[in-house]
């Protein structure tokens, strides 16, 4: 089993920048692919950042150049930094992870607005 809880969203204007964290915690080791999803009410979730154990990186051409997803294989936490916030960037985000089956977190929200 793997547990995963994020932290970090928030309120924030067009322009600013937010971190999301998400701890892992359980069956899980820097093998495992871990990333970043997003939804909107009405829409299917969607890729946002994902990140192999070896470090592979592959983003959604709409936060490319602006987001960063990164992990501390360590402390088994993954990170999203959100650089140049947009309102459509607007969702409640999720943490996945992978290990022999799918894993998905609570959710935080992140709302971008003035």
């Amino acid at each position: 089993q793997v547990q995963l809880v994020e932290s970090g969203g928030g309120l924030v204007q067009p322009g600013g920048s937010l971190r999301l964290s998400c701890a892992a915690s359980g069956s899980i080791n820097n093998l495992n692919t871990m990333g970043w999803y997003r939804q909107v009410p009405g829409k299917e979730r969607e890729l946002v950042a994902i990140i192999s154990g070896g470090g592979d990186r592959v983003y959604a051409d709409s936060v490319k150049g602006r987001f960063t997803i990164s992990r501390d294989n360590v402390k088994n936490i993954l990170y999203l930094q959100m650089n140049s916030l947009k309102p459509d960037d607007t969702a409640n985000y999720f943490c996945y992870a992978f290990n022999l089956r799918d894993y998905w977190g609570q959710g935080t929200q992140v709302t971008v607005s003035s």
